[in-house]
């Protein structure tokens, strides 16, 4: 029996190791070839939140309890974490996507024990393995080939939203891609950095809007085919994380200490991913 210091203590950690992964999912939200939603599904939190998008009324209260201090992280990622971000994918990418990597990998042991927990098959193994390649080879021929140019107004911008909610709604998706793709992502971080409301409302109409029309879809699968629906996640979180491995171009001019620090950081950002996965293991 837990005494009320402990449980309150409990609760402290648990409330912070939300807010901790808002924080990295709202962070990894912006960052190209990152997944908000892989990221979500890695920290345990993709299918309680979609069930609770598909299901608004049912404990809202309580729900919204759950996921405050994931939103407040989420917020401090994009708004915060935004601009030390920025600069250090200008100036220093390698070290920051290297560290992104790190995390993402030690998080995959607990998505994997979360992909089985409803029972596994050897065909489950080789739907994640299969994902993972196609994917991969999806992703890598999209980073070399696709390029548009759309104009910016509000319709562009709902559009916007609806993509950046996408990579909730559909795990392993990188919104911050297809911006790209479309010339949108510099003027999209512009706008946040500079609160430009004319670009942030019909973003968030259309991400509201997009979350809506699709969770309902994506619960009713989860119901129907757990094992499957995360083992495809599973597939595709590798892929989009070797896909943001920096390109050889990037080390140019690296000394040895460069490389002991991307080292440094990987095993610090692998560390992380690990500690936060015991840690959801032994609050959860």
């Amino acid at each position: 029996m837990k005494t009320h210091k402990e449980q309150s203590r409990i609760q402290v950690i648990d409330w912070l190791l939300r807010m901790m992964k808002g924080m990295m999912i709202g962070s990894g939200a912006i960052l190209p070839g990152v997944s908000g939603g892989a990221l979500a599904a890695v920290f345990g939190l993709y299918e309680p939140l979609i069930v609770f998008l598909s299901d608004i009324t049912n404990d809202f209260v309580k729900r919204v309890m759950y996921f405050l201090p994931v939103g407040v992280g989420g917020i401090l990622g994009v708004f915060v974490l935004a601009y030390p971000l920025d600069y250090g994918l200008q100036y220093y990418p390698v070290h920051v996507l290297w560290a992104f990597i790190g995390a993402i990998i030690g998080t995959l042991p607990s998505l994997y024990r979360e992909a089985g927990k409803h029972g596994r098959t050897r065909g489950h193994i080789i739907l994640a393995l299969t994902v993972a390649i196609v994917m991969f080879f999806i992703l890598f021929w999209s980073n070399e080939n696709l390029n548009l140019h759309v104009g910016q107004n509000f319709f562009t911008w709902l559009l916007a939203g609806a993509i950046f909610a996408s990579g909730f709604i559909v795990p392993g998706l990188s919104p911050s891609n297809f911006l790209i793709y479309l010339n949108l992502y510099q003027p999209l971080t512009e706008g946040i950095r500079l609160l430009d409301f004319s670009i942030l409302i019909p973003v968030a109409i259309g991400a509201v809007l997009c979350i809506f029309l699709f969770a309902k879809a994506v619960r009713y699968l989860l119901n129907i085919a757990y094992a499957t629906v995360f083992h495809f996640v599973f597939g595709v979180v590798i892929a989009s994380t070797t896909i943001i491995a920096p390109s050889l171009e990037l080390y140019s001019g690296f000394t040895f200490l460069n490389y002991a620090v991307v080292l440094l950081l990987f095993f610090a950002g692998l560390a992380l991913g690990l500690w936060m996965g015991k840690l959801e293991d032994t609050y959860k």
